[in-house]
């Protein structure tokens, strides 16, 4: 704005000094030629005064270098010249100013000379003998005289310009001072400002309220939708119509493994997935698009959407589900689908071909009893098998089953009893431990619990091994342990033995009438208690699984 203001009084005085300097020259001009013309027509009034007191013998006793003096006669013809041989002139009788003179006593007029840049002027009178005495004199013009004082003028000329430039620098810094001191924060505190800045300032104070609470709340808008997104399981992304991230939350950054840093930057910065670059595309062509991404071990589904305002694309938003868990048990449903299919077939194929042999008649009659009781086993394990899938369901859905005080021990102790002779059997010493501890649940439950690790201890126990079953109190919790010598569990199997239908060895395991079940149904039980299982193996040398509940 200063250079503008600068700019602004150099060139006015420039333009000031120019028709000054102009309307100066014109005036002078027209003065001294007023004053040339004065003094001509005085001269040519004495010299005429002279000629006829005298005679012409006078205008011979003349001479001057700025006027020219001519005779002439009643019949034009030159009498005398003060600066040319009267012979050699021609005659003066078509001479506008000498025609005048003749008609009317005196007359003027003005010539330019071949180059334009003289003027004559003629003054002629009539003398008493009817002769014409003429008097004139040259002038330059205007262009002339301006070109004579060029070089002065142009010396006026610069030192005006510097001397305005050097005020128009200070007067613009002055003009432009009190703005940039203006205090745009407080505009109505600006007191020593220009009075007509008053409506201005208003107004801007006015805009300032208005944007100061408008900001207000944007940020209180910008807090929430951060909180909102912060707390969100799900991850959140917002682009532009660029690809830039606008905004990423906690979710999404654990997702993609970035974080608060990678806002402003491209979207490529944060994912390269050709899956995910091509959903986006589809998203912001069609509206929506999603896409499949795995990371860390977890399994997410990108669902994408445009955003558009004013029927225009602004940008799109990613949320990111974490379906692993959805994974899982669509996997462990088809499994157990299959598992089921499974179990389910072994018995009945056993029983249907049991049945089809007595009932050929090729089943002699001594060994009736030992097809009759095959069919009768299978059936009870198939039993056993719905029965175990039946509690399975049950837990799964969160039935509400009656709590009540069950000691852990005394469940230990009918368990060790009701399993007595399947222990013996294997000569396997069962062995219970420990003190009262009491806590609230379901008596089934529980009973299952301890019924089917001891169950799994004796069925994958050695002969003449050992099974012993301890109760106790640890702080505010009841735990109960099943320690064997059996075979024990590899490493790499820990973790999956408490899947449904999954065997350590199920040659074994079908041996020993087994449905697969029984360690997903303490989990699960474990879980409905609100407890927790650890498992402790060791293979060649045995297991201890520990259960800890709530007192």
């Amino acid at each position: 704005m200063t250079k503008k203001i600068f700019k602004a009084i150099l060139l006015v005085a420039g333009v000031v000094l120019v028709a000054c300097l102009v309307l100066i020259v014109g005036f002078m001009y027209e003065y001294f030629k007023g004053v040339q013309e004065r003094q001509m027509k005085d001269e040519l009034d004495l010299a005429a005064a002279a000629v006829n007191e005298c005679g012409g013998e006078y205008l011979s006793k003349v001479s001057s270098d700025r006027y020219r003096l001519t005779l002439i006669a009643a019949d034009g013809t030159v009498v005398f010249d003060t600066k040319t041989d009267a012979e050699t002139l021609e005659n003066h009788a078509d001479r506008q100013e000498i025609r005048d003179a003749f008609v009317n006593g005196e007359g003027e007029s003005s010539r330019y000379s071949s180059t334009l840049l003289e003027k004559t002027i003629y003054r002629a009178v009539r003398l008493e003998d009817g002769s014409v005495l003429r008097i004139s004199i040259s002038r330059a013009t205007i262009g002339v005289l301006v070109l004579g004082m060029l070089q002065p003028l142009v010396v006026i000329m610069i030192i005006t310009f510097i001397l305005s430039g050097v005020l128009a620098n200070s007067l613009s810094k002055r003009i432009v001072e009190p703005l940039n001191e203006l205090d745009l924060e407080h505009p109505l505190d600006n007191n020593d400002s220009y009075e007509e800045l008053a409506p201005l300032l208003n107004r801007i104070n006015r805009q300032h309220l208005q944007i100061t609470e408008q900001l207000c709340d944007l940020q209180k808008k910008k807090d929430e939708f951060e909180q909102i997104t912060a707390s969100m399981q799900e991850g959140l992304i917002l682009l532009d119509n660029k690809g830039t991230v606008l905004s990423i939350n906690a979710a999404a950054q654990k997702v993609f493994d970035t974080d608060d840093t990678y806002v402003g930057s491209d979207f490529l910065i944060v994912e390269r997935s050709h899956d995910v670059c091509a959903a986006i595309h589809s998203a912001i062509e069609s509206g929506h698009g999603d896409a499949r991404a795995e990371r860390g071990g977890r399994v997410y589904r990108l669902d994408i959407s445009r955003i558009e305002s004013d029927d225009a694309v602004i940008g799109a938003v990613i949320l990111a589900f974490d379906i692993t868990e959805q994974e899982r048990a669509e996997q462990s449903r088809r499994e157990f689908t299959a598992n089921v299919s499974h179990e389910l077939k072994t018995p009945l194929q056993g029983i249907i071909g049991s049945a089809e042999l007595i009932e050929s008649g090729l089943v002699k009659e001594e060994d009736m009893p030992r097809f009759v009781g095959h069919i009768r086993s299978e059936a009870q394990r198939l039993v056993t098998l719905i029965g175990d899938i039946i509690r399975l369901s049950q837990l799964d859905e969160g039935v509400e089953m009656p709590f009540e005080t069950v000691d852990l021990l005394k469940v230990a102790q009918e368990t060790a009893e009701d399993l007595h002779d399947a222990a013996a059997e294997k000569n396997i010493e069962m062995t219970v431990t420990g003190t009262n501890a009491a806590i609230k649940g379901v008596r089934r439950l529980l009973y299952e619990i301890v019924y089917n690790l001891c169950d799994n201890a004796i069925k994958y126990n050695v002969e003449n091994g050992r099974v012993n079953i301890s109760a106790a109190l640890d702080g505010k919790n009841a735990v109960i342990s099943i320690a064997d010598t059996g075979i024990g569990i590899a490493p790499e199997q820990q973790d999956r033995v408490f899947e449904r239908f999954y065997r350590v060895d199920k040659s074994h395991s079908k041996a020993s009438g087994g449905t697969g079940l029984g360690l997903s149904i303490v989990k699960h039980a474990v879980q409905y208690h609100h407890g927790k299982i650890s498992l402790k193996s060791e293979l060649g040398r045995g297991t201890t699984i520990s259960v800890s509940f709530p007192a």
